[in-house]
């Protein structure tokens, strides 16, 4: 007998890790592609937190059920490019005539290793400096984000403590601390490694940083707490640092209940340092060729100008796309909401953050468990950042070697 034609549309199984409004907007973008076209069903599959989905996909790799494209943020793709998990996109990307050019550079560079591609930049974040309007004004402050640390702590923590009884500012201590961090440690001229994975957190101007965040809770113009977005939507903290991403739900939170503000992260004694953050989409390595194809059809539709315009405006998340930054409709929104301009006008000074926490297998929480020692416990910088490096350093090893053999 003839072999059956295949019949029917591509499926393909999309692991997310966005929740809430962002799961929303998430499931209404794959809702569109699928509407589009008749050749591709993508079946978005929710896995749970960033962190949850990396270790769940680990596990499917082992039993040999892996989805055929995952959502992998700044601390997980890399694992899974040294296991060899992700494949290059260059092709299907040519094939597909995706406009490579038109991606924010230092975006789309990030995902680059040995002059290939490993995933496409989606949901891509810059922390911002959030304040309640109110409680500002209520206190007599300028409508703005502190300029510098010294600024804040001289001049608007006194005021904020003695208008308002909410606590002035909240440090996380758990989620992604220590990506808040990268850009703390970077604005009193630290880091956390060198590129060649040369610990650097324990030298003085880290430990530095460190006793900074410390002093904060001494002095009483911080706290520590588990999830800072709740503690600024309930009016219990003035200030956060936390994502653009976060942007949309804490305006949702904050209707009809206090005015929202966005600023650029304050400067620090070696002035300016701001991470990126956020995820890509990858597609897993040994599909079949038309689900490779198929797989690259939907990222750049979920990449493309116009679902970046609109997913951004029902986010927070920047635009991925020079052309969606610049259209009529995203320059308009930013007019009237200029909240999401903050992160727009911070990305050209952000950097690509160290290799400690985003090369790293657990770097990201190695460091936040150091960082929440000193916050929650009161540890000092110096002994515990001696020995986060020292625990980076070995955990940074089989990375090293790894590298090598990738040629990277």
């Amino acid at each position: 007998a003839a072999p059956a034609a295949s019949s029917g549309p591509v499926k393909l199984v999309y692991w997310g890790a966005f929740a809430a409004n962002l799961g929303k907007v998430q499931e209404e973008v794959v809702k569109q592609f699928n509407d589009s076209q008749k050749a591709v069903t993508v079946e978005h599959q929710f896995q749970g937190s960033y962190e949850e989905l990396a270790n769940k996909l680990t596990a499917a790799l082992q039993a040999k059920q892996a989805p055929d494209m995952a959502v992998l943020s700044d601390v997980w793709w890399y694992k899974f490019y040294l296991n060899k998990a992700i494949q290059p996109m260059d092709d299907l990307m040519k094939a597909e005539k995706v406009d490579t050019k038109d991606y924010v550079d230092s975006l789309f560079n990030e995902y680059v290793q040995a002059g290939k591609s490993y995933a496409l930049p989606f949901a891509r974040s810059t922390p911002l400096f959030y304040y309640n309007k109110d409680a500002y004004k209520k206190a007599g402050l300028p409508d703005r984000a502190p300029k510098t640390w010294d600024e804040f702590v001289k001049d608007f923590a006194p005021k904020l403590k003695g208008a308002i009884d909410p606590k002035q500012f909240v440090f996380a201590n758990g989620g992604y601390s220590a990506w808040i961090f990268q850009g703390v440690i970077w604005q009193f001229g630290g880091a956390y490694s060198d590129k060649d994975f040369k610990m650097t957190i324990g030298e003085p101007k880290g430990v530095q940083a460190g006793e900074f965040y410390r002093d904060s809770i001494k002095a009483g113009w911080s706290q520590s707490v588990k999830n800072d977005t709740d503690e600024f939507k309930q009016m219990n903290a003035v200030n956060i640092i936390n994502s653009t991403g976060s942007l949309v739900g804490i305006l949702d939170a904050a209707k009809g209940k206090f005015e929202v503000g966005t600023g650029f992260l304050p400067e620090g004694p070696a002035g300016f340092g701001c991470p990126t953050g956020g995820a890509g989409v990858a597609i897993l390595s040994g599909l079949a060729k038309e689900k490779q194809a198929a797989s690259m059809q939907y990222i750049a539709f979920a990449t493309s100008p116009k679902v970046q315009a609109s997913w951004s405006q029902q986010t927070g998340y920047m635009p991925v796309r020079k052309t969606a930054i610049d259209s009529k409709e995203m320059q308009d929104f930013v007019k009237t909401n200029p909240n999401f301009k903050t992160a727009l006008d911070q990305l050209p000074k952000t950097k690509f953050q160290d290799s400690a926490r985003v090369f790293v297998p657990n770097g990201d929480q190695i460091l936040a468990k150091g960082l929440e020692r000193i916050l929650v416990n009161q540890e000092a910088p110096s002994t515990v950042f001696k020995e986060v490096a020292e625990t980076l350093t070995k955990e940074a090893e089989p990375v090293i070697k790894a590298r090598k053999a990738l040629g990277a």
